[in-house]
């Protein structure tokens, strides 16, 4: 699964920093699990950390049960729930609310 061609939306385009982005489809691509969902889900928020505030990115999948969570050093931090989506031809990268 993910493998197929890589596409994100509008709302993806205009919200989330490419940087990010990349870090989400690698994120998916690392996952170690037996096997992955067709339905990725990334809760992303802020955190604060060492005295920092950070990027939080919770990535999450219903079957198997996966759940790993990140904080990452960022100038811009992104609030929104975001999916991506296998659907075994191309892969969707899309807000919550776009879905």
């Amino acid at each position: 699964m993910f493998t197929g061609t890589k596409y994100i939306t509008q709302g993806i385009n205009a919200e989330i920093p490419a940087f990010l982005q990349n870090i989400l489809w690698y994120m998916i691509e690392t996952m170690e699990v037996s096997e992955k969902d067709y339905l990725q889900v990334f809760q992303l928020s802020d955190t604060f950390e060492e005295g920092v505030i950070k990027q939080k990115i919770v990535h999450t999948q219903e079957q198997p049960p996966y759940r790993k969570e990140y904080a990452i050093c960022t100038k811009q931090i992104v609030t929104t729930k975001i999916y991506v989506i296998d659907d075994k031809t191309h892969c969707t990268m899309l807000l919550a609310d776009e879905y």
